[in-house]
């Protein structure tokens, strides 16, 4: 009976569709571990298809093509280690979310997902059958338990296969990143240790799908709980790992632990790899943005040159009458320490033809938000017609306190392929742009140092649409109305909440009110990376026309 057993590990980055791509890196890492002498070589869950592919699952020419890829994978493979993967797997008329063992040029052993998650960004319960509870599976001489993804969230399917003679977990995953996720996956892991007595393989896919990041963080865990072994965040990477039996069992050879990076890096890094996948999945290499000198568009500047290098980025100000001349030093300056190229294009003659040109329909009635709206409207327009004339992908630049209260002009600066910032909180874009000035990292493809300077972050927030404005004028101070926004969006709270946390509760009704009547404005927004729990978009599904209001 053997004494040791080699695991190579795949935390990559599969593309949602592309099944002969990844296939093709299923099989260089297959290579790497027969090279390596692996006995298994493991990718995460749904790797065949890339994850989350949604209801693009369902469609049978997609799931019965996914089944031959992995068919067509298994003949490649046959001479050398067992391969497991993710993919679909139809058994009559029932879909699974399975892991397949491909040996021998077989398919020699499935396991069929019993847990499907049917919360926040997952709705797999219409997508997928639910397996039963099973038992291991053989790799020579050793049998493995894999619970996949959220099985491991439970500890019936983990306490079966212990039961039915699992010498250890093999947990495929594929984890989507939000705040403080690392630590709820390595709380339930320990669980399933502590629980089972039996050494823990967590294996997370890495990338970017649509608003979705997968951050990797593949881990290891021994009887007992402790950490063996911690893989790299938001980077690809292939990973030997060893087990020996002893008297007591199989145990995990520590290995390397990577560094495991604080809140702030890991929800730049996710933006920055969400920026990069989005890119490069869809097909753009290029992007523009306008740059207005205030802190929002000189941050997604600074994600944008980080993700994609400063020769792919066009920076430009669209300035009006009603545009400082800090802000234009100010705009100047980032584009500047950033690289990138900066355009100046203003936008008074075109307002004013537009002025022009509706004057006999609103002759006799006063100027205002309308008015305001114009410029923001016709700075997307060019924006637009930049992008379309030059192949660049145009960036918005509204953080998820404006997305929150409609604090933005829908067909204006709500224009735009994707919103890296899109979760980001006023509030915490000003705590990630010192972040950003204070901390360089390998994976960063712009320069290190300040390249945000300090007079964009002080200066009180505006929009610049009419003399003097502040955003202050219209909404409560940031620090508050994120506090509230977080009561009523992120923790799904009430005015009671608002007003228990000490918040007026007319304020708090008026912040409350701004978050329905935006509905339809987001329904229309541009998709962005999903950094919490209580993201816009799949993690929030409310209706456009809606009544109801706390009475709270």
């Amino acid at each position: 009976m053997a004494d040791r057993f080699r695991v190579t590990l795949a935390q990559l980055n599969p593309v949602v569709g592309d099944l002969a791509g990844n296939a093709a890196k299923a099989r260089a890492a297959w290579r790497r571990g027969a090279d390596a002498g692996a006995d298994l070589v493991a990718l995460p869950e749904m790797f065949i298809t890339g994850y989350n592919a949604q209801d693009l699952v369902m469609k049978p020419a997609f799931h019965t093509a996914a089944i031959e890829a992995m068919r067509a994978l298994a003949a490649d493979c046959a001479d050398g280690p067992a391969l497991a993967i993710g993919g679909p797997w139809l058994e009559g008329a029932q879909l699974y979310n399975a892991y397949l063992i491909l040996k021998g040029g077989q398919i020699v052993s499935t396991v069929r997902k019993h847990h499907l998650p049917n919360e926040t960004v997952f709705d797999e319960v219409r997508i997928f059958d639910a397996g039963p509870l099973g038992g291991p599976y053989a790799v020579g001489n050793v049998r493995i338990g894999s619970p996949i993804c959220e099985d491991a969230w439970h500890e019936d399917v983990a306490e079966t296969l212990a039961e039915t003679g699992a010498e250890f977990l093999l947990v495929p995953n594929g984890s989507p990143y939000y705040r403080g996720k690392f630590e709820t996956r390595l709380n339930h892991m320990v669980a399933r240790v502590v629980e089972t007595g039996l050494p823990l393989i967590y294996l997370n896919m890495v990338g970017g799908q649509d608003d979705q990041v997968f951050d990797g963080g593949t881990f290891a865990l021994n009887p007992g709980g402790e950490l063996a072994l911690q893989m790299p965040f938001f980077e690809e990477d292939v990973t030997h790992l060893d087990l020996e039996r002893g008297e007591t069992g199989w145990r995990i050879v520590p290995g390397v632990e990577h560094a495991h990076p604080d809140a702030y890096e890991q929800d730049y890094h996710a933006m920055v790899l969400a920026l990069r996948d989005y890119m490069a999945k869809t097909g753009f290499k290029k992007v523009l943005l306008g740059l207005s000198g205030g802190v929002d568009s000189a941050i997604v500047a600074a994600i944008a040159v980080d993700a994609l290098g400063a020769d792919n980025v066009r920076c430009v100000m669209l300035p009006s009458e009603y545009t400082s001349a800090e802000s234009l030093e100010d705009a100047e300056a980032v584009a500047g320490a950033l690289g990138c190229r900066y355009d100046y294009v203003p936008i008074s003659e075109g307002r004013a033809a537009i002025t022009s040109t509706l004057a006999p329909l609103f002759e006799g009635l006063e100027p205002g938000l309308t008015e305001e709206n114009i410029q923001s409207r016709l700075r997307g327009l060019l924006l637009m017609a930049m992008s379309n004339k030059f192949g660049e992908m145009l960036l918005t630049t509204g953080n998820k306190s404006e997305v929150a209260v409609g604090y933005a002009t829908i067909y204006g600066d709500m224009a735009g392929g994707y919103n890296p910032i899109k979760d980001l909180y006023k509030t915490r874009v000003f705590q990630t742009c010192r972040w950003r000035n204070a901390n360089h990292r390998d994976w960063m493809m712009g320069p290190a140092g300040e390249v945000i300077r300090a007079g964009v972050i002080d200066k009180p927030p505006s929009a610049e649409l009419r003399e003097d404005q502040k955003d202050s004028d219209s909404l409560p101070d940031y620090p508050d109305l994120d506090a509230m926004l977080e009561i009523l969006v992120d923790r799904d709270g009430s005015i009671a909440d608002c007003v228990a946390a000490g918040f007026d509760r007319t304020t708090a009704k008026k912040v409350e009110h701004l978050i329905y009547i935006s509905e339809y404005k987001r329904f229309q927004s541009a998709p962005g990376v999903r950094l919490t729990k209580g993201a816009f978009w799949l993690d929030r599904r409310y209706p456009i026309v809606n009544r109801w209001r706390d009475p709270g």
